[in-house]
C-alpha cells in the first residue's frame, strides 16, 4: 500500500515541442535557467520540472516545460537566436557579438581559433552564460560562414 505522504521519484517528462510554436526544443540544465532568468521569473521556476530551449527565432518563448514558459523579455541577456541586433552575443563567454565577429573577419583575424583556445583552457561557462545552455561554437561557425556568402 502506498503512503499518501510518499513523493514520487519520477521526474516529469521533458516536453519535446514548444507549446507556442510547436518547434522541437533542446533540453537544458536547470542551472541555465537559474543563471539567466531575472529574479522575478526565477522565483517561479519549478525545480522538479525539466526544461527545454526553443530555437525558433520567430517565437517569443525561450524556455518551456510541461507546465510553464519563459519569454525572451525576462532573461538577463538578449538571446542570439531571438534577436538579430549586431550587439547581441554569439559567444556569451568571451564577448563575441555579431558586430565584433564581423570586424574580426574583415581584419583577417580568427575568432574561432581564439574561442577554441579558451575552451581548451577550460575557461568557458556556456551552461551559465549561453541561453541555449550549450557551447556556442556552432553558432559562431555558422555566423562566420554566413559572412563569407554575403
Amino acid at each position: 500500500m502506498d503512503s499518501c505522504c510518499q513523493t514520487s521519484t519520477e521526474k516529469p517528462r521533458t516536453p519535446t515541442q514548444c507549446p507556442v510554436c510547436h518547434h522541437k526544443g533542446k533540453i537544458i540544465q536547470l542551472i541555465t535557467l537559474k543563471s539567466l532568468l531575472q529574479p522575478a521569473a526565477l522565483e517561479t521556476i519549478h525545480p522538479e520540472s525539466n526544461y527545454a530551449f526553443c530555437t525558433n527565432s520567430s517565437c517569443e518563448v525561450v524556455y518551456f516545460s510541461d507546465i510553464q514558459t519563459f519569454g525572451k523579455d525576462i532573461l538577463k541577456v538578449s538571446v542570439f537566436q531571438k534577436n538579430d541586433a549586431l550587439d547581441v552575443p554569439v559567444c556569451y563567454c568571451f564577448g563575441w557579438t555579431r558586430e565584433r565577429l564581423i570586424q574580426a573577419v574583415q581584419e583577417n583575424q580568427h575568432p574561432l581559433d581564439h574561442i577554441r583556445e579558451q575552451i581548451q583552457a577550460n575557461r568557458c561557462g556556456c551552461e551559465v552564460n549561453n541561453p541555449q545552455g550549450a557551447c556556442c561554437l556552432g553558432n559562431v561557425t555558422t555566423f562566420i560562414r554566413s559572412l563569407d556568402k554575403s
